[in-house]
């Protein structure tokens, strides 16, 4: 089971990535990025990397007089993951497919990343980001990412320069108290977010 305990008032939940999904996460690999993932890359990190941590993020299944109501497979919303090496954390991916973005769950998924790390002995946490994607930059200062190095060219697409953002002391006290604070505002967000359809990601 992922790190992060998720509210059951939160109607969105986290497991851990599996092979099954890879079809169904290749969907949204292939709308969020412009330079893709092929398939053969994940199959590499699910089933070879043993440094390499993934999950998937789903809406909760409907419940209704404390019983879970028959549905669908639940559709993937959005996934992540990173490498563990030996204590450092490096975030190698975050997507949510585009009907889901603005609602939260970005944040909801790059939570659950470094709760895992944490949870797995890192004490520093890392990722690349666009120099141009100032979003997802404020999401990562928000949790105490700080830019500590640029690296030119870096994406293929149109040689745009990737800024190296990182955290160390991440099991820290101090540390702690701020994440639990942004999980309480952002638990306040989700529960808001109301009836999810259980219809297929990406679907019409």
């Amino acid at each position: 089971m992922p790190a992060l305990e998720i509210p059951e008032s939160v109607p969105f939940r986290v497991d851990p990535m599996r092979w099954e999904d890879i079809a169904e996460v290749m969907e949204i690999e292939r709308r969020a990025f412009s330079m893709p993932w092929p398939m053969r890359a994940y199959e590499q990190e699910i089933l070879r990397n043993p440094n390499a941590h993934y999950l998937v993020l789903r809406p909760r299944e409907v419940r209704t007089t404390g019983l879970v109501l028959p549905s669908p497979r639940l559709p993937i919303l959005g996934y992540g993951g990173f490498w563990l090496v030996p204590d450092e954390a490096h975030i190698s991916t975050i997507a949510i497919d585009a009907p889901w973005r603005g609602r939260g769950l970005g944040e909801l998924m790059f939570l659950a990343l470094v709760e895992e790390a944490i949870a797995l002995g890192a004490s520093l946490i890392t990722l690349e980001v666009r120099a141009s994607n100032l979003v997802a930059q404020n999401l990562y200062r928000k949790y105490g990412l700080e830019v500590v190095g640029r690296r030119p060219g870096y994406y293929r697409d149109n040689r745009e320069d990737a800024l190296v953002m990182s955290v160390e002391h991440v099991r820290s006290p101090t540390y702690r108290e701020r994440l639990e604070a942004l999980k309480a505002q952002l638990w306040v967000r989700l529960q808001s977010a109301g009836p999810i359809p259980l219809h297929r990601s990406g679907a019409n």
